[in-house]
């Protein structure tokens, strides 16, 4: 999958994620899933996105999940 797919499926996730906050949970496992893609293959992951996982993650373990 190429970069700039990546990017758009992401982009997509975002916006789901406004969109929908009642299913934030399985957008932010959506992410991650999209960003392990992208480590694996070696592509390089936008900081942003980078410091968007961190901030789900630490909501997500402050929640007690």
């Amino acid at each position: 999958m190429a970069l700039e797919e990546f990017k758009a499926r992401i982009s997509l996730l975002l916006e789901e994620m406004i969109n929908q906050p009642e299913d934030q949970h399985e957008i932010h496992e959506q992410l991650r899933e999209k960003l392990r893609e992208m480590r694996a293959m070696g592509l390089p992951l936008p900081a942003d996105l980078v410091e968007l996982e961190k901030r789900l993650d630490d909501d997500f373990y402050a929640a007690g999940n």
